[in-house]
């Protein structure tokens, strides 16, 4: 029998209805089944979620009725306030553009797409994300050795590939068929003026091409004409393409970048700014980098169209997409790219730009299966030389793991690496390549994807490793042709047309996306969280802390008040009297895999567990455990809840024997698993929860 008071159902009269923006003090709020804590929680609201509530049921205990799709109740205003579309940020300059109101997804090449056909991109696009209206297509480029060229020399897949003005005309006839608009893009370098003005205004020129976007960077590879030669090269576009014809210009936003693509020479002759927030590219929140995108370009005078992020984690997308359209008045949206957006993400995309409105139900979300990652050095990698002689270096990356590099090669290659793995069945896969922090400069590096689907060879993919730092970074979501005996092998050579850079051959990871709509396993999901400390008949009470265990520095007190090291504690420090702990077990305190496992500065070793969604709501937590010894996992292993992971340690003697344990339903500790708030109280709250009631809350 429940324990639960009856619920509370929603007032007769509730009122109102107010659409807002919601600010949780931490970085998600229970939603219960009547106005106390004493209900039953039945759901969560994220911060930054767009919600409906009724400001007349407000309790006089500051209880208030919420609703969000399909979840309704009560929510205590103590932890949550509510941001109104009138309240916030003042909106950029609303001049019209071709953007007002749409979505739109950023392409690229042929290559770096599964789809074979602008046809089955375009059907693909309008199954998956039927919100989707518009396309950013790339449609020249410069090279130093062949001057200005259309995108399609870069393109090995010619049935997609842009070649001239007939092969625009093709893509906004094809996309037209299925209601998409046709936008493009290019990246202006400003060295052959003539030849890249000319193919410019050859695709402005097409019939339907609804606008132009200069894609003006402030690195190496674009932007190379100096401020004085913006005018010149912007007059001749402007004296061949109508007066009306709408011209944005694409930005790296952070505040660093600003003056070096000299945005005023820029002013006279550019319509919009497509600002590319890429938070988890930046390694910020969405709503930081949002807020400084807004900082720096809100004042230029142009109207902000948002890039966001499309690779990212599907509540990030959320929470950018809502503080885009709620607080920041973006008119359009657009998301980069297509080729390496998956599954779970487009669940992010699909939604209309209505401010005021709550967002569409998602319905069910993609999860993610089986993970297999194969590091240099496993059984499933592989390396050679074509020279004979040893080619390769070698270094012990930040994350534990050993990387080979070289100098890349600009006409033969020298090296070859290959990462194969055992995919458990057919379906959908994700790949991503691990991208380190060092020897790993190359803007080229050609990974060659075999077993894919509808694909007679290898498929393609390039990344610029120059552009991460310790990241995964996806390169696609793939159909596995697992007849073939090389499906999902991947291939990686020194040769990218460069010299001076280096190359990293660092992991490489794929990750089993499972959807409703194909047969195949069910998913991962957890039953539940106990204390990853304790023997099992300890571990199986209703005690979370199980027998003489304690937490000596609990959950958001501030410690070491006073010294350099003072903090708010991000989880529990779990240790027995009298060191009794030092070398005892250590288990997954819930089924999931391991994203981290390796030693850091301070914190000694740490084992970071992204675990499996409850059975119960979907939630997702990162589990870290920290100063830990004898690990017994490996990043990319699947672990079950009670599966010993390591043993108690002291961080190689920098601190007395515990573990340190904490719970994140952010990302925060996949990017960075050393992660720290210090005396940073609102980092705290918006990436930890209190392990020991969430374990309260979530027992088996």
């Amino acid at each position: 029998m429940s324990s639960y008071p009856p619920p509370v159902s929603k007032p007769a009269n509730p009122g109102d209805a107010v659409v807002a923006l919601a600010n949780t003090k931490s970085a998600y709020m229970n939603i219960r089944t009547g106005p106390g804590t004493n209900y039953e929680d039945i759901g969560d609201i994220y911060d930054n979620s767009v919600v409906t509530y009724y400001p007349g049921t407000r309790t006089g205990s500051g209880w208030v009725w919420l609703e969000q799709n399909r979840l309704a109740g009560w929510v205590s205003t103590s932890v949550v306030t509510f941001e109104g579309s009138d309240t916030t940020v003042p909106p950029a300059p609303t001049e019209p553009t071709p953007y007002d109101s749409k979505v739109s997804v950023w392409y690229w090449k042929g290559s770096a797409v599964s789809e074979n056909s602008i046809e089955e991109l375009a059907a693909n696009i309008k199954r998956t994300a039927p919100y989707v209206t518009d396309l950013f297509v790339k449609t020249s480029d410069y090279t130093t050795t062949s001057g200005a060229r259309w995108q399609g020399y870069w393109d090995t897949k010619r049935a997609m590939a842009i070649d001239g003005p007939q092969s625009i005309e093709r893509w906004v006839q094809i996309l037209g068929q299925y209601g998409i608009g046709f936008h493009a893009w290019c990246v202006p370098h400003g060295v052959d003026i003539a030849g890249e003005t000319g193919l410019i205004i050859q695709a402005c020129q097409v019939a339907g091409v609804k606008s132009m976007i200069l894609d003006v960077e402030p690195y190496a590879g674009f932007w190379s004409g100096g401020e004085s030669g913006i005018r010149p090269f912007m007059v001749r576009i402007r004296r061949s393409v109508p007066g009306s014809f709408h011209i944005g210009m694409s930005v790296d936003p952070r505040s660093q970048h600003f003056s070096s693509v000299y945005p005023h020479e820029w002013y006279p002759f550019v319509n919009s700014v497509h600002p590319q927030t890429y938070w988890a590219t930046f390694r910020k929140t969405p709503a930081a980098a949002l807020e400084e995108t807004y900082r720096v370009w809100g004042g230029y005078g142009r109207p902000i169209i948002p890039v966001l992020q499309g690779d990212a984690e599907l509540e990030d997308m959320n929470s950018a997409r809502n503080l885009s359209v709620e607080r920041f008045h973006a008119p359009g949206l657009s998301w980069w790219r297509l080729g390496v957006i998956n599954s779970r993400q487009w669940v992010g995309i699909n939604h209309p730009i209505e401010p005021g409105t709550v967002p569409t139900d998602p319905g069910e979300i993609p999860q993610y299966g089986d993970e297999i990652v194969v590091k240099p050095g496993d059984a499933g990698f592989a390396s050679g030389s074509y020279t004979g002689r040893s080619e390769y270096r070698a270094f012990l990356s930040t994350w534990g793991w050993v990387v080979y590099y070289k100098a890349t090669e600009s006409q033969q290659s020298k090296v070859w690496a290959q990462w194969s793995p055992r995919l458990p069945g057919p379906g959908k896969y994700e790949i991503s390549i691990f991208v380190p922090t060092r020897h790993a400069t190359t803007k080229n590096a050609r990974f060659k994807i075999h077993g894919v689907k509808g694909q007679t060879g290898e498929m393609l993919v390039a990344v610029d490793q120059s552009r991460y730092r310790n990241q995964w970074v996806p390169l696609g979501e793939f159909d596995m042709d697992i007849s073939r005996s090389n499906a999902g092998t991947v291939f990686l050579t020194d040769l990218t047309g460069e010299s001076g850079l280096e190359i990293a051959f660092d992991s490489v990871r794929w990750r089993q996306i499972l959807t409703s709509e194909e047969p195949g396993p069910e998913g991962y999901f957890a039953d539940g969280y106990d204390a990853p400390i304790g023997t099992n008949e300890e571990r199986r009470s209703t005690q979370v802390w199980p027998g003489s265990w304690l937490d000596a520095s609990p959950y958001g007190r501030l410690y070491f008040v006073g010294t350099p090291n003072e903090a708010y504690h991000t989880g529990a420090d779990l240790n027995l009297p009298r060191d009794a702990d030092r070398h005892t077990p250590v288990y997954a305190a819930a089924s999931g895999v391991v994203t981290f496992a390796g030693r850091m500065p301070t914190w000694g070793n740490i084992i970071v567990i992204r675990h499996d969604p409850l059975k119960k709501n979907g939630k997702v937590m990162y589990g870290r455990y920290a100063h830990v010894e004898e690990m017994q996992v490996t990043v990319g292993e699947r672990v079950s809840r009670g599966q010993q992971i390591a043993k108690v340690g002291n961080a190689f003697g920098q601190w007395a024997y515990h573990l340190h344990f904490d719970l994140s339903p952010t990302t925060i500790l996949a990017t960075e698993p050393q992660h720290w708030p210090g005396k940073d109280q609102r980092t705290l709250l918006a990436n930890y929860v209190d392990p020991l009631d969430f374990i309260k809350a979530n027992r088996p």
